[in-house]
């Protein structure tokens, strides 16, 4: 089965991509030129201390959850390393050692169920 290449013209590709570029430019502006240099209250401060660790299990929960190699469907390897992950990273509180075990799980897994 064929896909089918949809062509841009050049402004089309061209506005859109200095549109992105101009929209990241704002969004970092904002927190490090304007607010960089202002003291942040405390309840952001603690707020804003837990975004970098939402954002690892947002990235991998629809991968566990619906993974594409299964077509949608769960399957144990992947729930495994998951829980595998979770339980590493409760016992360790270390990033790296869960991430690795987690790793280690799901390949192991793969390679054992087929």
């Amino acid at each position: 089965m064929t896909a089918a290449v949809q062509q841009f013209d050049q402004t089309t590709l061209w506005t859109v991509i200095i549109g992105l570029a101009v929209g990241s430019f704002a969004l970092r502006f904002v927190f490090i030129g304007l607010v960089g240099s202002r003291t942040m209250p405390g309840w952001l401060m603690r707020h804003l201390r837990y975004t970098a660790v939402a954002i690892l299990p947002a990235l991998v929960t629809p991968l566990v959850i619906w993974p594409t190699a299964t077509g949608g469907q769960p399957d144990g390897p992947r729930m495994a390393a998951a829980a595998m992950t979770l339980i590493v990273g409760l016992i360790t509180k270390n990033v790296i050692a869960a991430i690795l075990a987690g790793a280690g799980t799901l390949y192991a897994l793969l390679y054992l169920v087929g």
